[in-house]
C-alpha cells in the first residue's frame, strides 16, 4: 500500500496505460485519482471498467491553458490536495516523411505531447508545494531517445519532454516535487496498431514482428510494465530521483 494517503492526476487516463495505471495505483493504497482524457465517452468506459468509488472523471484537452487549469481545478476540489500528476497523455501523429508533414499535423502532435506537458507542470507546482511536494511523471518514449524516420513530429516532442522534465525538476526541487520521464518501447496497445497499420497499411502484424525482432526481450511492452514504473517513481522509494529518464523497452535502446 504504497501509495496510502496520496491523491492524484492521470492524464490520457482512458487509454491502455492511463487506465492500467489507475488500477495498479488504486491496489496500491492510492485514496483518489482524476483520469482526464479528450472523449467523456472513453472515459466512462474506463470508469466502468475500474469500478472504484475512488476514480473521478473529467474531459479535457490538454493543449488548452484553460482546461488543463480546470482539471488541476477539479482535482483539488475532490481531494483537497494534489500529490502526484502522471502527464501521460499524448499523440502518435501520422507517419509521413518530413518533407510530407504538413503545418496542422506537427503543430497539433506538440500541442498535445509538449504544451500539454508544460501547462500540465504549470498548474499543479501550486498543488504540489501546498501538499509539501509530490512526483510528477511525464510519458516520453524510446523515439525521444533516438530518430525514427517519418515520425518527425512525434520524435521531436518526445526529445522535448527530456528538456521540459529537467527544468521542471530544477524548478520544483526547492519544493520537493520531484519530475521524471518514462520512456516505453512499442507497447501493446492501441497507438502501436495504429503505427503498425500507417507503416504498411493491411500488414500490421509483420511491422509488429520486426518492431519485436528489434528488441531484445522479445517482445512488446505491456501496459502494466509501464505501470510498474509509474508506480515506483509516484512513491516515496524513489523519493530520491529526479530529473531522470527511465527506460522500460526490454533492451531496445541498448
Amino acid at each position: 500500500m504504497i501509495l496510502k494517503g496520496k491523491y492524484g492526476i492521470i492524464t490520457g487516463g482512458a487509454g491502455g496505460i492511463g487506465k492500467d495505471t489507475a488500477e495498479l495505483f488504486l491496489s496500491e493504497g492510492m485514496e483518489g485519482v482524476l483520469l482526464v482524457d479528450l472523449k467523456q465517452e472513453n472515459l466512462e468506459v474506463a470508469n466502468k471498467e475500474l469500478n472504484d468509488k475512488r476514480v473521478h472523471v473529467f474531459a479535457a484537452d490538454v493543449s488548452k491553458a484553460v482546461d488543463v487549469k480546470a482539471y488541476t481545478e477539479k482535482a483539488a476540489s475532490l481531494f483537497g490536495k494534489i500529490d502526484i500528476v502522471f502527464l501521460n497523455a499524448g499523440t502518435e501523429g501520422v507517419v509521413k516523411s518530413l518533407t510530407e508533414y504538413s503545418e496542422e499535423e506537427y503543430d497539433l502532435v506538440m500541442d498535445v505531447n509538449v504544451k500539454g506537458v508544460w501547462l500540465g507542470m504549470k498548474y499543479a507546482f501550486p498543488y504540489l508545494e501546498k501538499s509539501g511536494g509530490g512526483s510528477i511523471i511525464i510519458t516520453s518514449s524510446v523515439a525521444g531517445l533516438t530518430g525514427t524516420a517519418k515520425m518527425i513530429a512525434y520524435t521531436t516532442s518526445k526529445h522535448a519532454t527530456i528538456g521540459a522534465m529537467r527544468v521542471g525538476a530544477k524548478e520544483g526541487a526547492p519544493f520537493n516535487i520531484r519530475v521524471n520521464t518514462i520512456h516505453p518501447s512499442p507497447v501493446d496497445n492501441r497507438m502501436m496498431r495504429s503505427l503498425e497499420d500507417q507503416f504498411a497499411p493491411g500488414a500490421g502484424a509483420e511491422v509488429k514482428k520486426g518492431f519485436e525482432s528489434m528488441i531484445p526481450l522479445g517482445r512488446y511492452a505491456t501496459n502494466r510494465d509501464i505501470a510498474e514504473m509509474a508506480l515506483f517513481l509516484a512513491s516515496d522509494k524513489s523519493k530520491f530521483i529526479t530529473g531522470a529518464m527511465h527506460v522500460v523497452d526490454g533492451g531496445f535502446s541498448a
